[in-house]
């Protein structure tokens, strides 16, 4: 990968598609600095391994590093500085690393007057490098970027800690297995639920809606998660540097931009799956690997109350607008929420018949056949993934 190499490949093959026969007919001269190369070299490669397995979508991930020790502060934004630094750090030593590889390379062949070591900031690949990431972008632009997106991979994982696939007591992954519940969630961190820092969701839903309905919705259990990850005494501060980053607040996200970002980081093949009546009124979320055949009567358990919630919302509006009290503005405002309700109330109700009618089929899934097979049971509640229904692979 040195500008050496690259050069003359070029020559090799003008196409720039590289096969083993131009890589064997490279020309090799013995270096003087040879153990300088691979020790610097095993260097790189540990740099860039650490940077993928920071992200979990590597089969090493462990844990989210805005959660490690060595970047522990009492507040969010002060962990994200540390952060920044330690990947600025890295970034740096990687880029030293490279030129000084090319320096070596150069100087064997007797190049000096024909290359240059520098290698531009935007070619190391690392995934820290805010501009290898997003581009050539100005300063500010790149830095609101990936806040945000450190901000996104923060509740990605806070969603994998509700759902048991993650811990913040033991590295790694802990439910993956199908049907797993919260006894093999207690057998994998080796403690009970009531001494963990932050116990998993106990049926495995989690609904979203847009008001503050249920006691364990996205929004009280992204609370309890920060609460438990972080100095709580910093909740709100920490929720507030949550909010500004994704400008927005995280129901609007959940509800939202969460999925889309969910199914863009696994490739149209979803580990979580959301649940959405045709319009977004009613969404809750499940984990493939928590699934059971009860599962979507537990949904069908949230939507049925949601209905309750809506209906007696609709019959107070009723009897506030028929009070003598009222104002011209504030009835024409609740005439207004309430045609809403209605239509929502509607909506509902057939997304419960749907719903309804899965939940009495006990539908058992089997993780062999993979994300494609399963996801598409339950294609009428379920979010649509453009392409999803094509013939292709798993």
């Amino acid at each position: 990968n040195s500008q050496i190499s690259y050069q003359m490949l070029k020559f090799l093959s003008p196409t720039l598609n590289f096969e083993s026969g131009h890589i064997s007919a490279l020309p090799i001269v013995t270096l003087d600095e040879s153990n300088a190369l691979e020790i610097q070299t095993r260097r790189l490669i540990a740099l860039a391994r650490a940077d993928w397995d920071a992200y979990e979508t590597s089969w090493d991930f462990s844990t989210l590093p805005l959660l490690r020790a060595d970047v522990a502060a009492p507040t969010l934004a002060e962990r994200y500085q540390r952060l920044q630094a330690h990947w600025q750090a890295q970034v740096a030593q990687m880029h030293a690393l490279e030129v000084e590889n090319n320096r070596i390379f150069i100087d064997a062949y007797g190049l000096a007057d024909e290359l240059s070591p520098d290698v531009p900031l935007r070619e190391i690949t690392l995934t820290c490098n805010p501009v290898y990431r997003y581009g050539d972008k100005p300063a500010d632009e790149l830095a609101t970027l990936q806040r945000a997106d450190t901000v996104r991979e923060l509740l990605s994982y806070a969603i994998g800690c509700m759902f048991g696939r993650y811990s913040l007591d033991k590295p790694g992954l802990i439910l993956a297995n199908a049907g797993d519940g919260l006894a093999e969630y207690v057998a994998a961190v080796g403690m009970p639920l009531d001494q963990v820092q932050f116990a998993p969701d106990d049926d495995g839903v989690i609904p979203i809606v847009a008001d503050d309905w249920f006691a364990d919705d996205i929004v009280s259990r992204t609370r309890a998660f920060v609460r438990a990850a972080m100095e709580p005494t910093y909740l709100e501060q920490n929720m507030a540097f949550i909010e500004q980053s994704l400008g927005r607040s995280v129901r609007d996200y959940f509800a939202k931009d969460f999925y889309k970002d969910h199914l863009q980081t696994y490739k149209k093949r979803p580990i979580y799956w959301m649940i959405s009546s045709p319009r977004g009124t009613f969404k809750a979320l499940i984990y493939l690997h928590r699934y059971r055949t009860d599962t979507m009567s537990v949904v069908l358990k949230y939507l049925r109350q949601y209905i309750n919630g809506v209906m007696q919302a609709i019959e107070s509006g009723d009897v506030r607008l028929r009070s003598a009290s009222i104002d011209t503005r504030e009835r024409n405002a609740l005439t207004k929420q309430l045609d809403t309700r209605r239509t929502q109330l509607i909506e509902l109700r057939e997304f419960e018949s749907q719903v309804y009618t899965l939940a009495s089929q006990q539908i058992a899934i089997d993780l062999d056949d993979g994300v494609k097979v399963n996801y598409l049971k339950f294609r009428d509640i379920l979010v649509k993934i453009p392409g999803l229904d094509k013939s292709d692979d798993n």
